[in-house]
This record gives structure tokens, C-alpha cells and sequence, in this order.
């Protein structure tokens, strides 16, 4: 066996699966999905085949001839699942599995009616990435392995699926009161960006080749919201090239999403804390627009390689910003973007092998050492070589890199072996392998200033010197400004400054959920009571991991803030994507008795 990926049973010795016809009904009154995986090799194959699988009940393994294919399930493991190993007779072109999913399945996530917007009917959301597609799927679940697929989804009549794909066909189910839609991906993707949604939805048009999927009572909101998206994919497409997977819609999902959005290619889900009325939290969607290109087209190899994906992406959506917004709306958020590094930082610790570029994750769950590392780590050394060769050459850098790897998976060192054949002299001037390989931030980390950040920085130093900020000031930042601001006061605050600081800028009743969570840490670390419904509230709704982890930590501060979160977690747990519990579960772990 010849294993090149640590979160996967993959062996490119084998025979390779290159297309998948997936045929499932959802049932979510047992909260599972149970059909068929047909797999498609790349050429006929004969002996054994290893496939991921996470708490599958795996039926029946046929061929192409419908001879039966002998498998067996490995012992479980933590990280990697169970391996299912066919032993595939001669001549064999495809094999179809007959299975069923866990109601436990990490990649699913189950939601009750009182769990959604609308309240009237249940709701259904895959999250694949890192390696949960096996849970949903029996794949080769490594990043190495692209797919082109046709998926066949049976739903009850009134709701309606969504995937990461292109809408085929809907007819009849095969039972009464159930719909069946079809749906094909043309062109090929990981198993990670494998994605299923489907609830009682509603669609509006944005352009020409963008949407926005959402509950009837969230949809209109989050159109307002996403509208300026089609000069978004222009502006993106004037730095890195044509877009090349036909549409870009999105979906809002409920308030468990854990992340603030995954990049599905054709349909981008995201959280519906973006929804600040505003349009000022899209840097969001203009990140995973970004993977359209960096993640997407080019991809890493291994969750090792983390970083190409996501480092490029970060830089690559603080340069569509710099076209939209403007250079100081960019350089806001590399500040914001600062602080969330320096976080991940202090939580590892900088000698940390997870503050490396290239990981070693052979038998660590990446779910467990996710950070800002590879996206604001990654992206200023995707910065630092921009400045070094120049915006010019660099610009022209990246497409031939997107034009050599697109629709293909590659590890930092492919990455670095094109970078010193196109680009030597910025390689060896930034000492890209220190940046790569090394831990901490290298000291010659680019730097970003503009006006508006001196400003703003400056006014939140003076608080040390007692300057307080008018009504006046609050009225005038921009919620940019506000968050930097908050993230820069000292903390614990006295009881009398944190009501002055909400009585300013209204911090309490906030719509915009970065600047209210970072309120909200603030005042927890401070044990500050009457914000205290508040971070209830946020907890009890908001499963997006950006925000509990921080909450969670600050309620440490004091015996009755570490009763709120044990007690409030008591309560929501439930309503927790399985990630989102974990990073409560161990934040809580970490607090002193009492």
C-alpha cells in the first residue's frame, strides 16, 4: 500500500475513480441518506480498490455485469474512518454500492423546523471539507482524487435540493409525495466540494450567471445583500482570469452553518451572519468567490498544503476588495485579518509545528488544529512576493500558475519548484522556505498602513490616556473601523467603560455579527452582566465556529461567566454542528474550576 495522503486510504497504485452517479433519497424522519454510488473507473480494473467510508451501512457491491464485488470494512479509526477495500473481479469498469448514511454522519447535519428560519420544515446541509465526504459517500476522499458527477436527490414534495453542480432535470419520485431532482457537475472536483443542501427554499436572481438560494424569510435579505456579486466575479476575473465553472450562486443557510462560508464551486453556502443589511461583511463572499480560482481550480494536495488554498485565496480576496472597495477598505481588512493571526498564534504558540505553512498532519485530525495560520500566514507571504517581484510580474505569475495546475491537486513543493523555475530571484530575496517550513511569523512579514487604519489605530491606543470616543466618532467609522478599534482596547474593562463603550455605538443591539462578537468577548472577559442575555442569545443561535470559540474563551474570566457558557451550552448543544461542539467543548475544557 502506498498511502500519499494522511487523512485518506487513497493508493494511487490502484485503480482511480474519475466519475461518480449518485442516486439517494433523503429520509429526515431517520435522518439518512440510503441509495446507490455508482463509481466510474478511469480504466478496467481487477484486485483491490480502497475506498474511505465513515459509519456507513454498506449494503451490496455489484460490477458493471452485475456480478457481486467482494468487500470488507476495516477496523474504525478516529481520523480516517473505515476503510472499505472491494476486491474487484477482471474487467471491472464500475461498481455500484448500495448504502445507506449514519444519522451521526460528520458531513450531515440534520435540522428540525424550530432549528430554521421559517420554522416549517426541516432542513438538511452537508459540510465535506476536510475529509467528511466518506460519511456522506463511499470515495477516494484525498484532494488528489478529482471527480465529475450526476446526482439523482429525492426529497418530500414542497423541498427543495440544492448541490454543487448544475440543475438537470425534476420528475416524479419513486414513492408518492416525494420529488426527485437531477443534477450534473461537468467539470471535476475534489470529493471535498461534493455539496448537498435541501429545505423549503426560494431563489432570486442576481445576473446573468449568479443566484441566491434562501429561506422565503431570509431571501430577500440576503438579495439586497449579494447584489453587487456580478462586479465582484468581473473584477476577479480582470486579475486571475476567466471563470471558468459557468455560474456562481450562493445559498444562506441557517444560523448552524460553522463556517462563514465553503466554496462549493456553482453554489457557495454561507452563513447568514453576513446578513448585517449593510453589504458590509461580503468580504466573505468575496473569499470564496476567490476560490473559484486559488482552491477550486487549483487545489492542495493534502490537507498538509492547506495553505495554497487558503493563503492565496485571503490575498486574492484583499486584491478583488482593493478593485470594489478600494485600497483602504484592503488594508482594513489585513488589520483584521492581523488580529485573528496574532490569536492563532498566541493559541498555538509560535514554536508550534501548526504555525507552519506545510503541516505534518499524519494522524492529527485537521478539524482539531484549524486556524488562521494558512489563510493570514499564507497570504502575506503571497503579499511579501507580490511586493518583492513587483504587482506587474507577480499578476502575470499567478495566471500562468492557475493556466499550469488548474483542475489539478498540488503540494507546496510543486508549488515551490514552479515558483523558483518562473520567479527565482523574489523566491530567494523573501526566503520563501523559512516562510514555508519555519514556525511563527518571519520577521519580514509585510507590513499594510493606510490613513484610515493610522487613524483608527491611534484613537484606540489613546484609550490608555483616558480619550474616550464621541457619538460623534462612532457615527462616523465605517464597521471596519468600529471592529478595529474594539480589537485594539485593553481587556478586562471596568464596569463603567463598558457601558460606555455600548452606550456609544450601540454594541449590544448590533446587527453586524464581527463587531458584536468582538463586543461581546470584551465584555464577558470583563464580566460585564448586562450583556450577558446577549451572549445567550448569540450562543444559543449561532453555531459559526469564527464566533464561539472566542466567546467561549473569554466566558473563562469569572466563576459566574463560566456558568453562563457551561449552562448555555447544556441548552443549545443540540442545535451545534458537531464541529461547533467540539470547539465549545474544548474551549470549556480548559476553564479552572468553579
Amino acid at each position: 500500500m502506498a498511502r500519499i495522503d494522511p487523512h485518506s486510504h487513497f493508493d494511487p497504485e490502484q485503480p482511480l475513480v474519475r466519475r461518480l452517479h449518485w442516486k439517494v433519497s433523503a429520509d429526515f424522519d431517520s435522518h439518512r441518506l440510503a441509495g446507490e454510488a455508482r463509481l466510474f473507473l478511469a480504466a478496467p480494473s481487477e484486485g483491490p480498490l480502497d475506498l474511505d467510508s465513515d459509519a456507513l451501512d454498506i449494503r451490496e457491491a455489484r460490477d458493471q455485469r452485475n456480478r457481486p464485488v467482494p468487500f470488507h470494512l476495516g477496523d474504525p479509526d478516529p481520523v480516517l474512518g473505515r476503510r472499505l477495500r472491494l476486491d474487484l473481479p477482471e474487467g471491472t469498469t464500475e461498481v455500484a454500492l448500495r448504502y445507506a448514511t449514519s444519522p451521526e454522519a460528520a458531513a450531515l447535519q440534520w435540522l428540525s423546523p424550530e432549528q430554521t428560519e421559517g420554522r416549517a420544515a426541516p432542513f438538511l446541509f452537508s459540510q465535506c471539507q476536510p475529509h467528511h465526504a466518506r460519511s456522506m459517500v463511499p470515495c477516494q476522499d484525498s484532494p488528489r482524487v478529482r471527480i465529475t458527477y450526476r446526482a439523482e436527490i429525492t426529497v418530500p414534495e414542497g423541498m427543495r435540493p440544492v448541490m454543487s453542480a448544475g440543475d438537470a432535470e425534476e420528475s416524479p419520485g419513486p414513492v408518492p409525495g416525494t420529488r426527485t431532482f437531477a443534477f450534473e457537475m461537468p467539470q471535476p472536483i475534489p470529493s471535498y466540494l461534493l455539496a448537498l443542501a435541501a429545505g423549503r427554499l426560494e431563489s432570486r436572481d442576481l445576473g446573468p450567471r449568479s443566484r441566491i438560494w434562501a429561506e422565503p424569510e431570509t431571501v430577500e435579505a440576503a438579495a439586497f445583500e449579494f447584489a453587487e456579486i456580478e462586479s465582484m466575479i468581473a473584477a476577479a476575473e480582470g486579475v486571475f482570469g476567466p471563470y471558468e465553472w459557468d455560474r456562481y450562486d450562493m445559498l444562506v443557510l441557517p444560523p448552524s452553518f460553522p463556517y462563514g462560508g465553503m466554496e462549493n464551486p456553482r453554489l457557495t453556502f454561507l452563513t447568514p451572519t453576513l446578513l448585517a443589511g449593510d453589504r458590509s461583511l461580503v468580504a466573505v463572499v468575496v473569499h470564496e468567490l476567490a476560490h473559484s480560482w486559488t482552491g477550486n481550480l487549483v487545489t492542495n494536495a493534502t490537507m498538509n498544503d492547506f495553505w495554497l488554498n487558503e493563503g492565496f485565496t485571503v490575498w486574492a480576496e484583499r486584491r478583488i476588495l482593493e478593485v470594489v472597495r478600494g485600497g483602504e477598505a484592503a488594508s482594513l481588512a489585513w488589520a483584521i485579518g492581523q488580529t485573528g493571526l496574532d490569536r492563532s498564534l498566541e493559541r498555538f504558540g509560535a514554536a508550534s509545528p501548526y504555525t507552519r505553512l506545510k503541516t505534518d498532519l499524519w494522524g492529527v485530525d485537521p478539524d482539531s488544529i484549524y486556524s488562521e495560520v494558512p489563510y493570514e500566514k499564507g497570504a502575506r507571504l503571497v503579499a511579501l512576493l507580490e511586493r518583492t517581484a513587483g504587482r506587474g510580474v507577480f499578476d502575470a505569475f499567478v495566471r500562468d500558475y492557475i493556466e499550469r495546475f488548474r483542475f489539478t491537486s498540488i503540494t507546496s513543493e510543486e508549488f515551490l519548484a514552479f515558483l523558483e523555475e518562473r520567479l527565482p530571484g523574489p523566491a530567494a530575496e523573501v526566503g520563501v522556505k523559512e516562510w514555508v517550513y519555519g514556525t511563527g511569523l518571519p520577521a519580514n512579514a509585510p507590513r499594510f498602513a493606510s490613513k484610515a487604519l493610522t487613524a483608527i489605530e491611534s484613537k484606540a491606543a489613546a484609550w490608555a490616556d483616558g480619550v474616550r470616543p464621541s457619538k460623534a466618532d462612532a457615527a462616523a467609522w465605517t464597521p471596519a473601523e468600529t471592529l478595529i478599534y474594539l480589537q485594539n482596547l485593553p481587556r478586562p474593562l471596568p464596569e463603567d467603560d463598558c457601558a460606555l463603550l455600548d452606550r456609544t455605538f450601540g454594541l449590544t443591539s448590533q446587527g453586524n455579527y464581527e463587531i458584536l462578537v468582538e463586543w461581546l468577548s470584551i465584555a464577558a472577559v470583563s464580566d460585564y452582566a448586562p450583556a450577558f442575555p446577549r451572549i445567550r442569545e448569540v450562543l444559543g443561535r449561532v453555531g459559526r465556529m469564527k464566533f464561539l470559540r472566542p466567546l467561549y474563551k473569554a466566558l473563562a474570566a469569572s466563576p459566574r461567566t463560566r456558568e453562563l457558557a457551561r449552562g448555555t451550552f447544556e441548552t443549545v448543544k443540540t442545535r451545534y454542528h458537531s464541529l461547533s461542539r467540539r470547539v465549545a467543548e474544548v474551549e470549556m475544557a480548559a476553564y479552572p474550576e468553579g
